[in-house]
């Protein structure tokens, strides 16, 4: 599957209006997961690697207590999930997946950012089947073995395992997810998560060159901006610098 997982690119939060920014989308990931699953953390393993990735971030205590607290009353904001595709420039694929109060709204924002960077929104489907759906655990060690029996022994469908510099990343259908992570836990201990999400992986990435280059840096900066879009998923292949 190669690295191809690190092809995304971060928002990095280099003002106080980005941290913002960067709070706010996880507060909001926050709620809903505590709403889906419970505001526990020990029985609830995707709030638990949310939280950890959000402390990982710097996203201050009171945001994430202030989410869980929201999530364990009646009431409050009605999020639900909202997954658009596309075609970028350079006809790579992106894939954006947004939490969203008003769907109208959020669209017409997505559709905004794709049009001012000469790129197409497709159908349901039309990118995503060319991607994989995957759980990817990465945390320090070097006996691959050792973990590809763990997960085995648990019965997790293992996708593929990689061993590079000291570091061993696990990646299973997202389904498996919680079954992959508590069967790491259950071998190993508390394990230090280096990367700790679900994402979507291409199965091919797209090269990009001259102006597409800048017209997809651009594309990827709108949506970063819409408070509704929690995440974005590419194809594309940037030049190194």
């Amino acid at each position: 599957m190669g690295r191809a997982f690190q092809n995304r690119k971060e928002s990095m939060a280099k003002t106080a209006a980005a941290k913002t920014k960067v709070y706010s989308k996880y507060g909001r990931e926050i709620y809903v997961c505590a709403k889906q699953g419970g505001t526990d953390p020990a029985g609830n393993l995707s709030l638990r690697g949310l939280i950890e990735r959000a402390k990982k971030d710097q996203v201050p205590t009171h945001v994430i207590d202030k989410a869980l607290d929201k999530a364990s009353g009646v009431g409050g904001e009605d999020f639900s999930p909202a997954r658009y595709e596309g075609f970028g420039p350079g006809n790579c694929m992106v894939i954006v997946d947004c939490l969203t109060d008003n769907p109208n709204r959020t669209f017409g924002e997505v559709r905004t950012c794709f049009n001012k960077a000469k790129s197409k929104l497709g159908t349901p489907g039309s990118v995503s089947h060319m991607f994989d759906h995957c759980a990817i655990l990465a945390f320090q060690g070097s006996d691959e073995e050792a973990v590809l029996e763990a997960l085995m022994e648990a019965d997790v469908d293992v996708t593929d395992i990689e061993n590079e510099a000291g570091q061993i990343t696990v990646f299973a259908p997202h389904t498996e997810y919680a079954k992959a992570k508590q069967a790491l836990l259950d071998a190993f201990g508390e394990l230090d998560f280096e990367v700790d999400e679900i994402q979507f992986v291409p199965q091919a990435t797209t090269p990009l060159e001259g102006d597409d280059v800048a017209m997809f840096e651009k594309l990827l900066d709108a949506l970063n901006d819409c408070d509704d879009v929690q995440n974005v998923f590419h194809s594309a292949e940037l030049p190194e610098d």
